[in-house]
C-alpha cells in the first residue's frame, strides 16, 4: 500500500434504489467481517482439540495432483484421515485426470496418520465405483529425505491389494507452528491490503484490529505498528507486521473470536485457537479446493440420487445409534487406521430390517409365526451353504467385500474350500493375529474380528446402545451356576459381520468351568435390531454361555450369540480345559453373529479409546488379539507393593 488508504467503494454503501437511504452505510469493521465470511461454508473439518502441545506435530498440506488410469472415464478422488473425508471435483472424460485439489490436516503425534486415497469412476446415478486406492503414512511421508514434496504412488484394485490399476501423484508438505502463526497473520492482514503491494498504512492496520472487537487490542495497535515501522515513514511491510502480530498473539491475544465462523476462542489455549483460525480461514477464503463434511469415502462418492434421498429424509448418514432413517448406513471406527469406515450391507436387506425391527407392526409379524420362519430359513440356508454347489458363491462374496477380506491372511488357497461354509469358517495363517502382551495374563484381548462396544456397566449399554426394554445381565446369562458374580459387571460386545473371520478366541487365560446352551430365536444382530426398542436380541436369541475362571479377572462369562442364518455354534474346547488368551474357542457357521464378554464388577479397566467411542454410540473395528483392558486386581497389588 502507499500512504493513507485506497479502498474501493463497496456496493454495500450504495443507497437502496427507489427510496431514501434511511440506514447508515455499513462501517469499515462490518465490511471487513463480511469479506472474511463471504466464502465460508460450514463443514465437519475443524480439528479435534489437542490435549497437550506435545500432541501437535504440525499442519500438513496434502494435494491430490493427477492420476493415470487404465480406462477413460470421469474421475473423482477422496482422501480420508481420522474422522474426516474430503473429495475433489469430477474430472473430464479422460484416463489422465487432473485435480490439483488440496486440503490441510492437523497432524498429531499419537493421532491419525494413515490417509486413504480412493479414486472413483463416476458413471453411476446412485453411487460411484471404487476403482483404485492407496494408503499414505503422512508422518512418514513428511519425514523422508527427498528434494521433492511430490510422489507418484500405485493405486491398487480393492479386490487384490497387489494388483495395480493406475498411479496417482500426491504432494505433501508441513507447516511448523511458527510458520502457521506467521502465515495466518499474513492472511488476516492481506484483507486490508487493497493494492496487493504487500504494505500497510497505520489506518488500514487500525481498521482491521477494530474489526476484531477487542478493546485491549485497540490500545496495542499503535505500539505494534510503531515497532514495525523502523524508518518512521508510516508504511510497513506485511511480513514485518505479521511477525509482530504473531508474537503479540502469543503473549496477549488480540483476537478473541474466530473472524470467519464467529466461534469464541479459548484464550488460554493459544495453540488450538491458532489451529482453528488457520484452518477455518483457509476454508473461508476458498484456498482449499476439496469439498469437506463427509465421514467416509463411500459417502463422499455417492451421486445425486443419494443426495436426493438425504434431502427427502429417506436415508441419512451419521455415526451413532442406527435407528429410523439413520439405519440405512453403518459407520464404524477403524482402531488401527484411526478413521471412519462404512460397513457394506445390501440396501434391500437394510430396508427389510428397518421394516421389521424398527416398527411395532414388523415385530408384531415376528410374534405371529415369523420367528419359526426365521428358524426354518436359517436351517435351510445352513444346509445349502454346506452343499458342494454353494462353493460357486465364493467369488461373488469376495467381490462384494473386495476391500474388506484379505486373502493373503487365509491359511489355505481358495480351491481348498469345497463348500461356502468351509470358506466362511476359514482359518488364518499362524501369526496373522498377534496377541497383545502374550506373556501377561493380566492383559485381556479382543475375542473376535468384529465391531466392538464396551461399557463399564449394563446400565451404560442401555443408555448408549442396547434399546431392548428387557435387557439385563441375568437375562443374557440365563441359568448358569454363578449368576451373582456378574451383577453390575463390565460388558463387551463383539459383533461379527458376514465378511469377518468367523472363529472366536479366548480373551483371557484360565479354565473353562461350564458351557450352557440356551435355546431361542434367531434375530439379526445388526445394530438396526440391537438399537430397536421393540425386540430384545441378546436375551431372546439362541446362545451358548461359558464361564472361564481366571487368576487375574475372577470369573469371565463368554456368550456366543446365534443370529439369522447362523444355525450352528461350534466349540473347539470343552469344559475343564485350561486355555491361554488368544487360543481358538470355536466358530460360527454362515451369517452374522456376536460374542459378548461379561467381567465381574471392577475387575477390568477397559482401554479408554474403546470406552470413548462406545459413549458416542460408535462401534470400534478390532481384530483378535488386540488389547482390550488390564486387570484392576493385578495393578492394585502391584501398586501396593510399590508403596511398601
Amino acid at each position: 500500500m502507499g500512504h493513507g488508504t485506497s479502498k474501493s467503494t463497496s456496493s454495500d454503501e450504495s443507497p437502496v434504489a427507489g427510496g431514501s437511504n434511511s440506514n447508515p452505510p455499513p462501517s469499515h469493521r462490518h465490511r471487513i467481517k463480511q469479506k472474511l465470511q463471504f466464502h465460508h461454508r460450514p463443514t465437519a473439518s475443524h480439528p479435534l482439540t489437542l490435549n497437550t502441545h506435545d500432541d501437535f506435530a504440525g499442519i500438513a498440506l496434502v494435494t491430490l495432483l493427477s492420476a493415470e488410469m487404465n480406462i477413460k472415464d470421469k474421475w473423482l478422488a477422496c482422501i480420508s484421515i481420522g474422522e474426516q473425508t474430503f473429495r475433489t471435483h469430477v474430472s473430464d472424460q479422460t484416463n489422465k485426470p487432473v485435480w490439483n485439489s488440496e486440503k490441510k490436516f492437523v497432524l498429531e503425534t499419537n493421532g491419525a496418520r494413515i490417509a486413504k486415497v480412493s479414486v472413483f469412476e463416476t458413471n453411476r446415478l446412485s453411487k460411484n465405483n471404487l476403482i483404485g486406492y492407496c494408503e499414505i503414512d503422512v508422518l512418514e511421508f513428511l519425514s523422508r529425505v527427498s528434494d521433492s514434496e511430490t510422489s507418484v504412488l500405485d493405486l491398487f484394485d480393492p479386490s487384490s491389494s497387489d494388483k495395480p490399476v493406475g498411479k496417482i501423484s500426491v504432494s505433501c508438505s508441513i507447516e511448523d507452528p511458527i510458520e502457521t502463526e506467521k502465515s495466518f497473520a499474513k492472511r488476516i492482514l492481506s484483507i486490508v491490503d487493497y493494492d496487493v503491494d504487500g504494505k500497510l498504512s497505520f489506518s488500514e492496520f487500525s481498521e482491521l484490529i477494530n474489526a476484531f472487537g477487542n478493546q485491549s487490542a485497540a490500545k496495542k495497535k499503535e505500539e505494534l505498528f510503531k515497532a514495525a515501522d523502523v524508518n518512521g515513514d508510516g508504511v510497513v511491510s506485511m511480513d514485518e507486521l505479521a511477525t509482530l502480530l504473531a508474537l503479540q498473539q502469543e503473549k496477549e491475544p488480540l483476537i478473541n473470536c474466530c473472524p470467519v465462523c464467529g466461534e469464541l476462542l479459548n484464550i488460554s489455549d493459544k495453540l488450538n485457537s491458532l489451529i482453528h483460525m488457520s484452518l477455518c480461514f483457509d476454508e473461508g477464503t476458498g484456498n482449499q479446493v476439496m469439498t469437506g463434511g463427509f465421514l467416509t469415502d463411500k459417502q463422499a462418492s455417492y451421486g445425486w440420487m443419494f443426495k436426493l434421498s438425504e434431502w427427502a429424509h429417506v436415508s441419512s448418514y451419521d455415526v451413532g445409534l442406527n435407528s429410523g432413517s439413520s439405519a440405512s448406513h453403518i459407520v464404524v471406527y477403524d482402531r488401527v487406521k484411526k478413521r471412519l469406515v462404512e460397513e457394506i450391507i445390501d440396501g434391500k436387506i437394510v430396508l427389510s430390517m428397518r421394516a421389521i425391527y424398527q416398527s411395532k407392526v414388523g415385530l408384531g409379524i415376528m410374534d405371529k409365526g415369523a420367528k419359526e420362519i426365521l428358524q426354518s430359513l436359517s436351517e435351510k440356508q445352513g444346509k445349502k451353504m454346506n452343499s458342494v454347489e454353494s462353493a460357486k458363491n465364493i467369488p461373488a462374496f469376495l467381490e462384494l467385500f473386495k476391500d474388506q477380506i484379505n486373502l493373503a491372511e487365509v491359511k489355505y488357497p481358495l480351491d481348498r474350500f469345497k463348500t461356502f461354509n468351509e470358506f466362511f469358517i476359514r482359518e488364518l495363517k499362524p501369526g496373522a493375529r498377534p496377541i497383545a502382551c502374550a506373556e501377561r495374563d493380566d492383559v485381556a484381548v479382543c475375542a473376535a474380528d468384529s465391531r466392538l462396544m464396551a461399557f463399564r456397566t449394563a446400565e451404560e449399554s442401555l443408555r448408549f446402545w442396547i434399546k431392548g426394554k428387557k435387557f439385563s445381565i441375568q437375562g443374557l446369562l440365563g441359568n448358569i451356576s454363578c449368576p451373582n458374580a456378574f451383577i453390575d459387571g463390565t460388558l463387551v460386545i463383539f459383533r461379527l459381520a458376514p465378511q469377518d473371520y468367523h472363529r472366536f478366541h479366548f480373551p483371557v487365560s484360565g479354565t473353562i468351568e461350564q458351557i450352557v446352551d440356551i435355546p431361542g430365536s434367531l434375530y439379526t444382530v445388526n445394530p438396526i435390531a440391537v438399537n430397536s426398542k421393540y425386540c430384545n436380541v441378546f436375551t431372546e436369541n439362541k446362545r451358548a454361555v461359558s464361564v472361564i475362571s481366571t487368576a487375574d479377572f475372577g470369573k469371565v462369562a463368554f456368550v456366543a450369540v446365534g443370529a439369522t442364518m447362523v444355525g450352528s455354534i461350534t466349540f473347539t474346547k470343552k469344559t475343564g480345559d485350561h486355555v491361554r488368551k488368544g487360543d481358538e474357542f470355536g466358530y460360527f457357521s454362515f451369517g452374522g453373529s456376536t460374542v459378548i464378554c461379561v467381567f465381574e464388577k471392577d475387575s477390568i479397566a477397559l482401554d479408554e479409546d474403546l470406552l470413548a467411542n462406545s459413549a458416542r454410540s460408535l462401534e470400534t473395528l478390532v481384530s483378535v488379539g488386540m488389547q482390550l483392558g488390564v486387570s484392576v486386581k493385578k495393578h492394585t497389588e502391584l501398586s501396593s507393593l510399590n508403596i511398601n
